[in-house]
């Protein structure tokens, strides 16, 4: 058996590395390469590139939930969907999968406050971007702020097409404050950009007749109902505000 110096075996896995630099993979295999055990040069290399790809997988799925822009991580684990109402055409197992992102349907998460709309929509996104979609998670009103500041800068259409490459949008708080003229044009065209060509999520405590006090117009108002409803699930969150349910304030006096 051969028995190399720690100098010869660090200069042959920066060559690796370098090699993997210029065919455009990842350093991971310099590192893995003499972690790796196998019976046959057939065997060793598959075991390599296996354990490359699930390299590649895991670091685009980081990749993905990073730059959604999710405010915190929530996932399925222990959420309870028992205070939640569901559209006969839509089960827990088909929200799970995100299978109508694929159908470019959208979701309608309606209740009061702190009844888990919030969690749900992250954990929705946090699996699509597991499964390699492309989300985006916004609150609505500093979704607005940022297109009114983007559009003062001249450069809306460029972010508009960074919107049109995603499987997924997310407007969590929608309605929660009301809307600037300018802001609710610049929404109205996400909105209408999304229609058919992408799946949005909107949570809200707002139902749909009020939202004429968010964004004043009643015609463009109606414009985006209708783009939204056409193709869209409505789920009804019954339950009390979890927050006030397991507040120490509660019990008392």
């Amino acid at each position: 058996m051969i028995i190399y110096s720690l100098g010869v075996v660090n200069a042959v896995k920066a060559e690796i590395a370098e090699c993997c630099k210029r065919l455009r993979l990842s350093k991971n295999i310099a590192a893995i390469c003499d972690q790796t055990e196998a019976d046959s040069y057939q065997e060793y290399l598959l075991k390599i590139l296996q354990r490359e790809l699930a390299y590649r997988q895991t670091a685009r799925k980081n990749r993905l939930i990073k730059q959604a822009g999710f405010y915190s991580l929530k996932t399925f684990d222990g959420y309870s969907f028992d205070e939640i109402r569901f559209p006969s055409e839509l089960s827990v197992s088909a929200l799970k999968t995100t299978t109508f992102i694929d159908e470019k349907k959208n979701l309608v998460l309606y209740g009061n406050v702190g009844t888990g709309k919030t969690h749900l929509a992250t954990a929705i996104g946090i699996e699509a971007c597991n499964r390699g979609k492309t989300v985006r998670f916004f609150r609505t009103a500093a979704l607005v702020n940022q297109l009114n500041e983007i559009h003062k800068n001249g450069d809306i259409n460029r972010f508009f097409m960074q919107l049109a490459k995603t499987d997924l949008l997310i407007c969590d708080e929608w309605g929660y404050v009301p809307l600037d003229q300018a802001g609710s044009k610049l929404l109205f065209q996400v909105i209408s950009d999304c229609y058919e060509q992408r799946s949005v999520i909107i949570t809200t405590n707002l139902e749909f007749s009020k939202w004429v006090n968010v964004f004043y117009d009643e015609q463009m108002t109606a414009a985006m109902i209708d783009r939204l409803v056409h193709h869209s699930y409505l789920l009804l969150f019954d339950g009390e505000s979890y927050r006030i349910k397991n507040s120490l304030m509660r019990d008392r006096p």
